[in-house]
């Protein structure tokens, strides 16, 4: 696990390289490399998991003419290196990039076909005329964003946007329609980000850039599927693909919130880790919807090492900008702020990998408005408004209202998301569940989800393993009849059956909630978040953006004094992520974070 960064057909001063390097130097302390030519570079901070003494980016081939850097896990490697070495290949350690210029050699392009893992990778090919290849994995679960000069046919990439951003060529100009974006759908979703001249690589593509040819980004196909499976082999699928995953010579942990996901993520694993570490977060005092006893009775019933990671709500005015700053761009999800504490601490305590079970919900249907959805096709009444009104922090009638007419009237002819997206939701092939979930994991998990785990994973140099986000668990899923999923008010029902019998029936019974912050509570007079929040969405800061009434902003304030609730105080909360993340970047070279409150696990 690592993060990269490049650049090909531009000059840029070895001293803006590492300025580069330093920005991502969290997600990868345990070595800097960076390989550099006339016009073009190759670089990398890694993040040791799989032969720590190794592994030293960029990769070569034997010749000098191919080098590789990567950001992810390759987990089919030793049979790849094993393949490659039948063939002449010759390699110097056993790290699992290592294989990558080999791997290219043979195949060329197609060298992605046959890698399993998480991944973003670069390739140069300086055999002939030069050329770069970039590819993501199949669900985008390894970032990368990029700038194309598509005037002088210069490129520019890096795993995290405040890096890309130190490029000189690299504008941090804002996108105008990104705040009507952000409202719509928590984040950006697509290429298009917060950043008018940034984009982000999407899922299973590879980008070819050359003199001749410039940019060319082509899809994947996804894989064939596999034959046919019975509901009940999901069980030793994913029981499989977890013990795949817990391969590392590094320190190892999981994720458990105590619900059905992380749980049986956890309850699996410990079969071939019988000691293994577990990780909850809570936050200091009683709130609603704590989910500790949860996460204690499964640590218990299955036999792991418990840490209680508590955070104190006084402390996220101080958390905020630095998560904002991770991200690079706003996301309105308040367990961004959980999330990266909690990472924090389980790298205190000395764990460099961690599983957990995000994706399930995306996968199985897991998620209230896939089921409403689903429901209301079902009865012939409508759905596909009530769904996208679901993913956003407003429905797009009171978002409206938060606007100046003058940006009102900018963003009114501007497809809040991307087009081709909802045009595939709307009326493409399958059924509406099959619809919503190929909309889940094509574009909200990725953008929504995926880069928020990898960011503030990474904030504090933890690698986090996906089980569900496997290819064969994907094609799994994808598959399932709708009963399977979603059926009788229930949800996730193939996965709760495979969960069956290993996790206490209190966690199988319980209501599903989100793993968040408490936020109506905590965003209420009297609390440091609310004076936080006043500060920054104060009149006269409303007033120098031009996108918000400072009038509207004020009347959110009053509703949730007089009347806490979860939507208000959503809208404020994203509302102030944003306005942090305004100030951080709008126009300016990103600096480093400042420090963090230390966190740390019981």
């Amino acid at each position: 696990m690592c993060r990269i960064y490049g650049h090909f057909n531009a000059v840029v001063p070895s001293d803006h390289l590492a300025r580069v390097g330093a920005l991502q130097q969290h997600g990868g302390p345990d070595w800097q490399g960076c390989s550099a030519g006339p016009d073009w570079s190759l670089g990398s901070n890694r993040l040791a998991v799989m032969d720590p003494a190794g592994g030293r980016q960029p990769y070569r081939s034997a010749s000098g003419a191919v080098h590789a850097v990567l950001n992810g896990e390759i987990y089919n490697h030793a049979e790849l290196r094993e393949r490659l070495r039948g063939l002449g290949h010759r390699f110097a350690d056993r790290c699992d990039g290592s294989i990558l210029p080999a791997l290219y050699e043979e195949y060329g392009d197609a060298f992605v076909d046959h890698l399993d893992g998480m991944y973003a990778i670069a390739v140069l090919d300086l055999r002939a005329e030069p050329r770069l290849v970039l590819v993501t994995d199949h669900l985008g679960m390894k970032p990368l964003f990029h700038h194309w000069d598509e005037r002088r046919g210069a490129l520019f990439f890096s795993s995290e946007i405040p890096a890309l951003l130190a490029f000189p060529d690299v504008s941090a100009d804002a996108w105008e329609p990104g705040l009507e974006a952000y409202l719509a759908s928590k984040t950006p979703f697509g290429e298009q980000t917060m950043f008018r001249d940034v984009s982000a690589l999407p899922p299973a593509v590879t980008a070819v850039c050359d003199r001749a040819g410039g940019l060319r980004v082509r899809r994947r196909p996804p894989p064939a599927p596999e034959p046919g499976r019975r509901r009940g082999d999901l069980r030793t699928l994913l029981h499989g693909e977890v013990d795949a995953l817990l391969e590392a010579d590094v320190p190892l942990a999981s994720i458990t919130s105590g619900g059905l996901d992380s749980s049986l993520v956890t309850a699996l694993a410990t079969g071939k880790a019988p000691r293994l570490h577990t990780f909850n977060i809570a936050y200091t005092g009683s709130w609603p919807a704590d989910e500790r006893h949860f996460a204690r009775q499964v640590s218990d019933h299955v036999g792991t090492r418990y840490h209680q990671v508590e955070l104190d709500p006084k402390e996220l005015p101080e958390l905020l900008p630095r998560v904002v700053w991770h991200l690079g761009q706003p996301n309105a999800d308040p367990i961004t702020v959980s999330s990266y504490a909690l990472f924090a601490a389980v790298r205190e305590a000395g764990f460099t990998v961690a599983l957990t079970g995000d994706g399930a919900d995306e996968m199985f249907g897991g998620y209230r408005r896939m089921r409403v959805a689903a429901e209301a096709a079902a009865a012939g009444e409508p759905w596909y408004e009530p769904y996208l009104d679901e993913l956003a922090v407003l429905p797009a009638d009171r978002r409206r209202r938060l606007y100046t007419p003058e940006y009102a009237a900018a963003v009114r002819s501007v497809p809040a998301l991307p087009e081709e997206a909802t045009g595939a939701l709307r009326s493409g092939p399958g059924t509406v569940l099959d619809r919503v979930t190929a909309f889940e994991i094509g574009y909200r998990l990725p953008a929504y989800h995926l880069r928020r785990v990898d960011h503030l994973s990474m904030a504090s140099a933890v690698e986090v393993r996906l089980p569900f986000c496997q290819r064969s668990v994907v094609r799994h899923a994808v598959r399932l009849p709708d009963r399977d999923r979603v059926h009788g008010g229930a949800v996730k029902r193939a996965l709760y059956e495979a969960a069956r019998g290993l996790l206490p029936g209190a966690v199988l019974a319980r209501e599903k909630q989100p793993f968040t912050l408490p936020i109506a509570d905590m965003l209420t007079p009297g609390w440091p978040l609310w004076d936080y929040a006043r500060d920054l969405l104060a009149a006269d800061r409303l007033r120098r953006s031009g996108q918000l009434s400072p009038g509207a902003v004020e009347r959110l304030f009053a509703h949730q004094a007089a009347r806490p609730g979860n939507a208000t105080a959503l809208a404020l909360w994203a509302l102030l992520v944003h306005e942090i993340w305004r100030e951080r970047f709008r126009g300016a070279p990103p600096v480093a974070p400042p420090q963090e409150p230390e966190v740390v696990a019981s």
